[in-house]
């Protein structure tokens, strides 16, 4: 799939942790491995990291910082009204988008 994958994943993967998200709390290791169990195995840490930074400065999400087996606390992030008002919008789009991409694969 290469490079089409990746570009996609780029304008998607903010909704796809959000429902991640919605689901149950997490820390961004928690994140990437549930990323990776759901097929999405070519997504960096980093890149989650990044993207739990830019939810958390936007107020999509509530931080808790617990405290961790081995090393510094961890930060749980849990998904709050205003994150799940996003989800909610970003699920409109997708179901707006897969639906005119299907009617496009039809040859409608």
């Amino acid at each position: 799939m290469g490079k089409q994958i990746t570009e996609m994943l780029k304008g998607t993967l903010e909704g796809i942790v959000l429902a991640l998200l919605a689901s149950q709390p997490a820390y961004g290791y928690e994140i990437t491995a549930r990323l990776r169990e759901k097929g999405f195995t070519e997504i960096a840490e980093g890149t989650i990291y990044a993207l739990l930074v830019r939810i958390e400065q936007r107020g999509l999400v509530d931080v808790t910082k617990v405290p961790s087996p081995s090393g510094p606390p961890r930060k749980v992030y849990t998904l709050n009204e205003r994150g799940r008002d996003e989800l909610d919008e970003f699920w409109r789009t997708w179901s707006f988008l897969a639906d005119r991409l299907q009617q496009l694969q039809g040859g409608k």
